[in-house]
């Protein structure tokens, strides 16, 4: 029996991460997908092919100092989403992750989901750089774009 969209769309995911899983990592669950909500309910974009989800982009709205600290290695990826403050307005995305299904690369998906999320988030706040701890040349490639149509600079940890 084939996997559905959102086993291959797991597998994926733990077998783009599953070397560098550690606890300084976020680890999604309800609980963080919730508080991700509660940062701005445009943090988590998904695209649907009909058979369940076949893009998942997960974005970071943070200050410029966290961004900073997180860039130097000051602070983990995890650290980053816990010290996050709610309520106030962020100046700064880290372009956690994007998962595609292989059928669906290279269409733009995942960039038109990160752009509209992006553009969702500059709404109200004033949004000034993207930054990016890329795991895969696609991934740090599509952060590039992201970078150039958003005119966002991208910073690289």
């Amino acid at each position: 029996m084939a996997l559905s969209n959102y086993e291959r769309m797991m597998e994926m995911a733990k077998d783009t991460f599953a070397n560098r899983i550690d606890d300084s990592q976020l680890s999604i669950d309800e609980k963080v997908l919730e508080r991700l909500h509660q940062l701005h309910p445009a943090t988590v974009s998904e695209y649907d092919d009909g058979n369940g989800p076949a893009v998942w982009i997960l974005l970071i709205p943070t200050t410029l100092e966290l961004m900073h600290q997180f860039l130097k290695n000051k602070i983990s990826e995890k650290e980053l989403y816990e010290l996050t403050p709610l309520n106030i307005k962020y100046e700064a995305i880290y372009l956690c992750s994007a998962i595609v299904l292989p059928e669906h690369r290279g269409k733009g998906i995942a960039k038109q989901l990160s752009l509209a999320a992006i553009e969702s988030m500059r709404k109200g706040h004033p949004i000034k750089a993207l930054f990016v701890w890329a795991f895969s040349k696609q991934g740090e490639g599509l952060a590039q774009k992201v970078s150039n149509s958003s005119g966002l600079p991208l910073y690289k940890r």
